[in-house]
């Protein structure tokens, strides 16, 4: 695994592909952070909307972003290239 990279996961705790996402990360033995986004409320939602809109202006569930690489849905092959797995 490259080191020092911490996935940072904008979720939805009713999404599929999101939970799929933890569940692959933490099989791994991964350490990430996440937000679930649809948990949040007002100035809090829109503040972490804002901040998603500008790494990916569709605000599409799971945003994983892994270092300086974006991923938008779980995408297996793309995480663990990105994590160096």
């Amino acid at each position: 695994m490259k080191k020092n990279i911490k996935p940072k996961l904008y979720t939805l705790s009713t999404c599929v592909h999101c939970r799929a996402t933890k569940r692959f990360l933490k099989k791994n033995g991964i350490e990430y952070d996440y937000v679930d986004v649809d948990k949040l409320s007002g100035k809090e939602r829109e503040n972490i909307i804002s901040e998603m809109m500008k790494i990916s202006p569709d605000v599409r569930f799971p945003t994983i972003i892994i270092g300086d690489e974006v991923i938008i849905g779980f995408r297996e092959d793309k995480i663990r290239e990105a994590l160096g797995l």
